[in-house]
């Protein structure tokens, strides 16, 4: 498993990359800049690194709870340019990547250290 950790982090951040953009220009119609293209690489850059990370330092409970928030976050990123009109729903869906995967992995590592303090108490 050790050996597939960057593989995993690099599928996680390519995978983010791609599907930002795919719901910001093909499905909105919108054009995107380079400005764009460079912040989507980045968070995608963070999301695989942060993936990389939990599974290196073994955080496999936070890294599910990362992995399932980042579905739901993008499933109402699609929800929310399919939906809402205009620049609003790609706003909302924009605000709703990053809230949703930053509670995910904020309630994994709480939930993954809550676990850790009570198997050292047994």
């Amino acid at each position: 498993m050790e050996r597939h950790l960057g593989k995993i982090g690099l599928f996680t951040g390519l995978t983010t990359l791609v599907l930002m953009i795919v719901g910001v220009r093909t499905i909105s119609g919108v054009e995107l800049g380079w400005k764009n293209y460079l912040a989507f690489s980045i968070f995608g850059l963070t999301v695989g690194l942060i993936a990389l990370l939990l599974l290196h330092y073994k955080l496999r409970i936070a890294f599910w709870f990362f992995m399932i928030g980042m579905i739901i976050s993008f499933e109402e990123f699609f929800r929310s340019i399919l939906t809402i009109e205009g620049e609003l729903g790609q706003s909302i869906g924009m605000l709703s990547v990053y809230i949703f995967s930053s509670f995910s992995l904020g309630v994994g590592l709480i939930v993954q250290f809550i676990v850790i303090l009570i198997g050292k108490n047994k």
